[in-house]
């Protein structure tokens, strides 16, 4: 089994559109004999991340499409992802709100192992920042880029929880309540 992220953009982006994006997805996912772990969706509806777990990736992009027609502007992925952090069985029963999720290009020449080390050296100094928590990362497979989640009273929390890590980000999204 391994994981996925797919990353949605919607045609309409409203959260009742949303909403049936994210039904569309889910059954279609499980028509493709995959599970859909999560999905997240920007304060602004204009991105939904989905993550899903299959022992394939046969025909679940073309399933995923299939689904969504005209409902979105864009389908990325589906794309195999690592998760960091955390463990899956906790995200499979997670029901909390996720404030943030800030998207890192990592560059070309920074491999998995190196990505993995410098996580494992730099995660202990978020406690710098203790009105910030860490919650997981998912990382491309590709290692190019990751999605990492936080809870956070502010975007500058979240910048200066990044900062303290020593790790740059290039996108950060506000989450849907």
């Amino acid at each position: 089994m391994s994981l996925q992220l797919i990353e949605l953009v919607p045609a309409t982006p409203e959260k009742e559109a949303v909403r049936s994006i994210i039904d569309a997805t889910s059954t279609a996912v499980s028509q493709a004999s995959a599970e859909l772990i999560e999905s997240q969706v920007t304060a602004d509806h204009g991105r939904v991340f989905v993550v899903v777990e299959s022992e394939s990736t046969e025909g679940l992009a073309e399933t995923v499409r299939a689904a969504l027609a005209d409902t979105v502007t864009e389908v990325t992925g589906p794309d195999e992802v690592r998760l960091v952090g955390a463990e899956l069985e906790d995200i499979k029963k997670l029901k909390g709100q996720t404030d943030y999720l800030v998207e890192w290009d990592i560059p070309a020449e920074i491999t998995m192992d190196q990505y993995l080390a410098r996580k494992k050296a730099n995660s202990p100094k978020y406690a710098e920042v203790p009105e910030v928590s860490f919650l997981r990362t998912y990382v491309r497979e590709d290692t190019a880029k990751c999605l990492c989640f936080y809870n956070a009273p502010d975007e500058d929390a979240v910048v200066r929880a990044r900062a303290a890590v020593s790790t740059p980000f290039d996108r950060m999204f506000k989450l849907e309540v």
